[in-house]
């Protein structure tokens, strides 16, 4: 039996210990497009950023680990680019795989500023060497420019920010976070960034790039307004890391190309399961909702299920997992439980106090986000997962603005 987990991602090292902890001991192969093994993503935006920050990453296991610890075969820095699901063979770099059960974990790639291939100075965040590049313009001095106001990009402006480095924010939508947590919370974000000095220019698009001898000199507005700058970063999206799988017969998104899963993220072809970034899957909890959350609770509980669900699909069951994400801007914690889509938002708690907003649909509370109170966020998810009605939520938030 050999069991095929294609990313060395979160996800994927989860699979992998999800299969060894429930048993099973035939052949692991793991592949992974990055030469390093699996390590935490999220610190790339905030400490990998810091003044003095090592140039690796962390890894959770390291390739020896992988070997002897979980009895892995990593093929790393290879990239799969077949999956032949009739043969149940994945080819990568001219060498195939057979396997009796696979997971995909490939992940996303950031999308690309179009006209910015090739030009210097221009970079996506995602990976260790991408945060060293930032880095090191930064020690360099470098103006600085991110285009994308979501987490990614609001990340990268309160590192800049901490080093001292000023740096404007471009967003074409008006507030930061608004496809993520609507236009409300987005609100109170704009203030989060003008309150650390970040300047911002919403509700903007970018017309182009100014480029001087191959490398970036400024970044030229809808507006007409150029912005010099030596370091653009472009968080705008990413795009599931799936051409490899063109004509496998897995079935994929029309709109972004992710990877269609049934709630127990089986992808329908035998043998063959979905997790992570790269993922779309069903959740019961919120009416069968088609989700594809990119945050590392999603992928490391998506993971572990996919694996037992792959080698043993007779006890696999639906994953009714509530959501949950959170964000760090100049020393403020955002968080956010459930589903965005909802038919009404309610500021529960004013952000002088730390923010809470709380997310309708029909009668019943299907989401929660909250700045600066981290005490309270989980308990909304334990709300939300219980199905509990709105006037319920309602008088829990109030009972925790004004205490007896």
């Amino acid at each position: 039996m050999t069991l095929v987990v294609v990313g060395a991602s979160l996800a994927g090292l989860r699979a992998v210990e999800s299969a060894r902890r429930h048993g099973y001991s035939g052949r692991i192969v793991m592949i992974g497009a990055e030469p390093h093994p699996p390590y935490d993503r999220p610190p790339l935006s905030k400490a990998a950023l810091s003044a003095g920050a090592g140039g690796g990453a962390q890894p959770f296991r390291t390739e020896a680990e992988l070997r002897s610890v979980l009895g892995v075969e990593p093929m790393l820095g290879v990239w799969a680019d077949g999956l032949d699901t009739a043969a149940r063979e994945i080819s990568a770099a001219g060498t195939t795989v057979r396997y009796d059960s696979a997971v995909i974990a490939t992940g996303a790639a950031p999308r690309q500023l179009p006209g910015s291939q090739g030009v210097a100075g221009v970079h996506t965040l995602r990976t260790v060497d991408d945060a060293a590049a930032i880095r090191a313009a930064w020690d360099r001095g470098a103006r600085t420019v991110v285009i994308g106001a979501g987490f990614v990009g609001s990340e990268v402006a309160s590192a800049a920010r901490r080093r001292g480095v000023e740096v404007t924010l471009v967003d074409s939508q008006q507030a930061p976070l608004s496809r993520s947590v609507g236009t409300l919370v987005g609100a109170a974000c704009i203030d989060l960034h003008r309150a650390a000095g970040t300047e911002l220019r919403l509700g903007t698009g970018v017309a182009g790039l100014e480029v001087a001898g191959g490398a970036v000199s400024g970044v030229r507005l809808a507006t007409g307004e150029v912005l010099p700058a030596e370091l653009v970063v472009v968080g705008i999206g990413v795009t599931p890391a799936t051409a490899w799988l063109a004509d496998s017969g897995i079935p994929l998104s029309e709109r972004d190309g992710g990877v269609l899963c049934d709630e127990t993220l089986a992808t329908g072809v035998p043998g063959v399961y979905a997790a992570g970034d790269v993922a779309h899957v069903p959740n019961p909890l919120f009416d069968h909702e088609l989700m594809r959350p990119e945050h590392w609770t999603a992928a490391a509980e998506q993971g572990t299920a996919a694996a037992r669900h792959a080698l043993d699909p007779d006890s696999a069951q639906a994953l009714p997992a509530v959501p949950y994400f959170w964000s760090d801007w100049y020393g403020h914690r955002i968080q956010f439980v459930g589903t965005p889509l909802a038919d009404e938002v309610v500021i529960a708690t004013p952000a002088d106090t730390g923010l809470t907003a709380l997310y309708r649909r029909a009668d019943r509370l299907v989401g929660a986000c909250t700045i600066d109170r981290p005490r309270v966020i989980m308990k909304y998810r334990r709300r939300i997962a219980q199905r509990a009605p709105w006037s319920e939520a309602l008088e829990f938030a109030a009972g925790v603005a004004n205490p007896v």
